[in-house]
């Protein structure tokens, strides 16, 4: 492999974790609060408005069950209007985060879920608010399946990034079509999919020892 394909590796990988830095913030910023909604707006919680709950929960499944190359295309006015273009590796920013922020969300909810309501009802006898509940019940009780569900959030993000090079999105994915498919160069496919499993494999063990060490019990 030559220097400028080696130059051209370094530079795709740089872009891809930039998009998926940038995306996993943008969606822990967003999809935390979403799935707190989610719970604590439900039948017997703490913030029960049953109205809003559906409404969101409705959204969250339309945007879920949306495959991730069609909302990429779909929303391309949307990312022109953000972004100021549609290709690159901040346009791809856009669509990753929308994909990802209802995927946050219904991963905290079913982490919040697991907390033993019993622990709730008893702050709030001694006089806890609603957002002490959340901020020093919930979320630490929780924290360690959701830095499991943020690790699976981040790998399936890698995994998204990847198809954004399907439409210029940069990246490794953009890489391995231009080069490595529709040039023939099976060594450039062989070494961005070497650096995508090893880019999971890095998440994946510093998101398990994180949750390892957040684990009380």
């Amino acid at each position: 492999m030559s220097q400028e394909m080696l130059v051209l590796l370094v530079n795709a990988f740089w872009e891809t974790t930039y998009m998926v830095a940038i995306s996993t913030i943008i969606s822990i910023v967003l999809g935390v609060p979403l799935g707190v909604i989610l719970v604590t707006t439900d039948k017997g919680h703490i913030l029960e408005n049953l109205s809003l709950n559906r409404v969101l929960g409705s959204i969250v499944n339309a945007a879920r069950s949306t495959p991730f190359i069609i909302l990429m295309v779909a929303i391309i006015p949307v990312t022109r209007l953000i972004v100021g273009t549609s290709i690159g590796t901040d346009a791809a920013i856009v669509p990753l985060s929308i994909a990802a922020i209802p995927f946050v969300g219904r991963i905290v909810e079913a982490a919040l879920k697991e907390v033993d309501f019993g622990l709730v009802e008893a702050a709030q006898a001694m006089g806890a608010s609603p957002r002490e509940i959340i901020t020093k019940v919930l979320i630490p009780e929780a924290m360690p399946s959701i830095v499991l569900g943020l690790t699976l959030t981040i790998i399936s993000l890698i995994g998204y990034s990847a198809m954004a090079g399907a439409i210029g999105g940069g990246g490794l994915g953009d890489l391995a079509i231009r080069y490595g498919y529709q040039r023939f160069r099976a060594d450039i496919m062989l070494a961005t999919v070497v650096i995508l499993i090893a880019q999971v494999q890095i998440v994946q063990s510093g998101g398990d020892y994180l949750a390892r060490r957040l684990n009380k019990r």
